[in-house]
């Protein structure tokens, strides 16, 4: 697993094992108790029109959340070439309490495929912070027949967490992509979204915390 992986284990994992007890001075179990604020700087992509996408933080300051609406790859039947790839650019604004810097420990994808024999559907996403040379990306990828709940977690080591520098101000920015293509018989329509029992897709990504060293 690459070193400066920005994902980490499952939430259930990331939970019970996030915070080692043999270095207890380097990060904590209980997050600041002053609240983070995420705000959506700018949102870009087909997967993401303008007022489908929004941020929320969850109350104990662990994980936060982006929904989307309207986030849906399809290839075969009459479908537009253009639906089968779509892809969402977020760039957000994080502001943490004042000595403390964060990482991106765990990030959970969801959604629906139906898949004719033949089709595959993709997932992929990409994470970089501002000012950064490195991009980290992570590929999923599901082949048809398939008609079910999909679900996508990537994990890395504690050790190897990517933080934001302290003292400066950087986006965080996060690329998402569904990828569909045809399937035996293209006349039928395969399909792949990241989709919730209300239609909404929701992305959770948990955070994990560390002081920053005093200057």
């Amino acid at each position: 697993m690459a070193s400066g992986l920005l994902l980490g284990v499952a939430a259930a994992t990331l939970l019970a094992a996030a915070l080692p007890a043999h270095d207890p001075g380097s990060s904590f179990e209980d997050p600041p108790p002053d609240k983070i604020v995420i705000k959506v700087a700018t949102v870009n992509g087909s997967g993401c029109p303008a007022g489908t996408a929004a941020v929320a933080v969850s109350a104990d300051n662990t994980a936060f959340t982006v929904t989307y609406s309207d986030y849906l790859a399809q290839a075969g039947g009459g479908s537009d070439p253009t639906a089968a790839r779509k892809n969402c650019q977020l760039s957000l604004l994080v502001h943490v309490p004042s000595g403390f810097t964060y990482a991106i420990a765990s990030a959970d994808y969801r959604g629906f495929a139906a898949l004719e024999p033949g089709a595959r559907g993709t997932q992929r996403a990409s994470y970089y912070f501002q000012g950064s040379p490195n991009t980290e990306y992570r590929t999923h990828a599901f082949a048809g027949p398939y008609d079910d709940n999909w679900q996508a977690t990537d994990e890395t080591d504690w050790a190897q967490l990517v933080y934001a520098p302290c003292g400066v101000q950087r986006n965080f920015n996060i690329n998402t992509e569904l990828r569909v293509s045809a399937g035996n018989d293209p006349s039928k329509v395969s399909f792949m979204t990241m989709d919730s029992t209300d239609g909404d897709i929701s992305t959770v990504y948990h955070l994990a915390w560390k002081e920053c060293p005093e200057r």
